[in-house]
């Protein structure tokens, strides 16, 4: 039987779930593939740390070209993380006719199409199913399942950390500061929390799935991003209140060859079906022009679901090699880049004010609406028991952005609103 060798760039917890399969799952693999797979070389930092399994000891290496310019192993599997070092370690395997796997969506979402048109010019590989979503499929789906289709919309929780965070948050009324610690110390948030609550990582994720969907050469700096760190317990208290869950969420639409792609809090219906996604899980909703809805669910995170991914994409990788089709399943963004224009995007929003409690101020805050052509679809006011102050929120109808950010200017100067606390996109409606 064939034997493949493997060098494992990294061997912290997705690269310990991977070492976990192939040891457990070597017989499913040599059914699939025809061949024994076989770990030759490990790259670490630190050959002293204490690690889960040590029976692999014996090939840790802290020397990247006994793995990189090796000629006795055909796959690197990069699960180290980073940008600039890991982006030069597949550099030289791909040069050295290597094929490569990555679990890596910061250095895809900033250097995927560099890094996928040199495994093209050397005719090899480059799978990276586990860089979004964990253990669920979806650019696989995107790019096998649904390749036929035209994708019109992409809408997914494709964060866990701020997934789980918004939950608690609104299944147990508690402050975003105090969700965030207990999110730390169980592990779904990392000590510096920057990167997935500020949506920078959920943003990352969206720039590889509009690859894949729409072969456009998108970059992060085509995405508007915001994070969670403003959503107040009563943001979530009146979205419920109006029927509605607050998710952050990645969106990429393309409408007339022109592409909207964003990351941001959303209120979405209680009904609609990521709405009921919670604590650390990811779900990504694709809308086909002939399939119609699908929606893709599953941890997002995590040892073993990561190491699915990356088993499979090495299961492909084999059989690539086995029929000798390897590197012609790159897939390179080949589609002009047209971003919608600010004052062409169209959609419904959220807003919420602290208003004077007064005979006539609700009547003056819908008088400007209806003078802004801005139609209202939900409206509920409270009194504030505190101060003589009343809150309100609205949901709008359909409005161009434009028209929205103009008459958010005209409520903060208007005399009997004394503040707007926030604003958010709504989302699922159609």
């Amino acid at each position: 039987m064939e034997k493949i060798s493997v060098g494992l760039l990294g061997f912290g917890t997705v690269g310990t779930g991977v070492i976990h399969l192939l040891t457990n799952e070597q017989n499913k693999f040599q059914q699939q593939t025809g061949s024994k797979v076989e770990i030759q070389k490990i790259l670490v930092k630190d050959r002293e740390k204490n690690r889960k399994i040590n029976e692999y000891d014996h090939l840790l290496t802290l020397d990247p070209s006994e793995i990189l310019e090796n000629p006795e192993i055909d796959i690197v599997i990069e699960v180290m993380g980073g940008i600039q070092e890991a982006r030069q370690y597949i550099h030289t395997a791909l040069k050295n006719k290597k094929h490569v796997i990555t679990a890596n969506k910061d250095l895809m979402a900033i250097h995927g199409s560099e890094l996928l048109q040199a495994a093209s010019d050397q005719g090899c590989d480059l799978y990276y199913e586990a860089s979004v979503g964990g253990g669920i499929p979806i650019l696989r789906s995107l790019t096998d399942g649904l390749a036929a289709d035209r994708i019109k919309k992409i809408i997914g929780i494709v964060n866990g950390t701020t997934n789980y965070i918004l939950s608690k948050m609104s299944h147990q009324s508690v402050n975003y500061e105090k969700v965030l610690q207990e999110a730390q110390s169980l592990g779904f948030a990392e000590a510096d929390p920057t990167s997935d609550v500020e949506g920078l990582d959920a943003a990352r994720k969206m720039v590889i799935l509009s690859h894949l969907a729409y072969s456009i050469p998108v970059t992060l700096e085509d995405v508007v991003v915001e994070g969670i760190t403003r959503v107040a317990e009563e943001d979530i208290l009146y979205s419920k209140k109006l029927g509605y869950t607050i998710k952050l969420v990645g969106i990429a639409e393309v409408e007339d060859d022109e592409i909207d792609i964003r990351v941001g809090p959303t209120l979405l219906p209680t009904g609609h079906p990521l709405a009921s996604v919670d604590n650390e899980y990811n779900a990504i909703y694709v809308y086909g022009q002939s399939v119609g809805e699908t929606m893709f669910y599953g941890p997002g995170a995590g040892e073993l679901p990561t190491a699915i991914a990356i088993v499979s994409d090495l299961i492909s990788v084999v059989k690539n090699i086995k029929h000798g089709t390897s590197g012609h399943h790159i897939f390179l963004p080949n589609q002009e880049k047209k971003c919608k224009l600010v004052e062409d995007i169209e959609g419904q929003y959220f807003m919420r004010l602290h208003v004077k409690d007064q005979p006539g101020a609700l009547s003056k805050i819908t008088g400007l609406f209806n003078e802004q052509e801005i139609s209202l679809q939900k409206i509920i006011q409270e009194p504030l028991l505190s101060e003589k102050l009343a809150e309100v929120a609205i949901i709008t109808h359909t409005t161009k952005q434009h028209q929205f950010e103009q008459i958010y200017q005209l409520l903060k100067d208007l005399e009997v609103v004394r503040d707007v606390k926030s604003y958010y996109r709504v989302e699922g409606m159609n």
